[in-house]
């Protein structure tokens, strides 16, 4: 099984966002059986709570479900745990980083290191901004998210054939 970890500051708009995109993604390849998704944030502002209503929105206008996650922090577990730990932005690559474990496994990066989109290398904040801002938070995930799996297909193919 591979687990790959989606990460912001306070999971509730960005990496909730990814996780249930990835989750659509994974369910509609087949792979829910293989593939382990979650998100969760650098800070523990929201642990509990449920994503943001705008993101919530955002999402379910593009078939997206969101409504079943819950925020979580970041924890030293998790470097054992998951195979890729994807950061939304810089800021939560170096908060990721400073907690990581001297043996992590994970493979650390930044999401949009998969697929970068329109000039831009990290997901943007979009708690403060406008809806429009959701709506590109989608349209940067979808696009990294799904040469994520694309990359997880091939290894699986990989797998499979040795």
């Amino acid at each position: 099984m591979i687990k790959v970890l989606f990460v912001c500051l306070g999971n509730i708009c960005r990496s909730p966002t990814a996780h249930g995109v990835f989750q659509t993604l994974v369910d509609n390849a087949g792979l829910d059986n293989q593939v382990r998704v979650d998100s969760c944030g650098t800070a523990a502002w929201h642990i509990g709570k449920t994503p943001d209503p705008r993101s919530t929105d955002a999402a379910s206008s593009r078939g997206y479900d969101l409504r079943a996650l819950r925020a979580r922090q970041l924890c030293e577990e998790d470097f054992s745990a998951f195979d890729y730990i994807l950061a939304m932005d810089e800021s939560n690559l170096t908060g990721i980083n400073a907690l990581k474990p001297n043996n992590n496994k994970a493979h650390i990066s930044l999401l949009l290191d998969y697929s970068p989109f329109d000039g831009y290398t990290e997901v943007p904040d979009p708690y403060y901004g406008g809806d429009k801002g959701f709506e590109i938070v989608l349209d940067l995930i979808e696009s990294a998210c799904k040469q994520l799996l694309e990359i997880i297909m091939l290894r699986f193919n990989e797998d499979q054939n040795k």
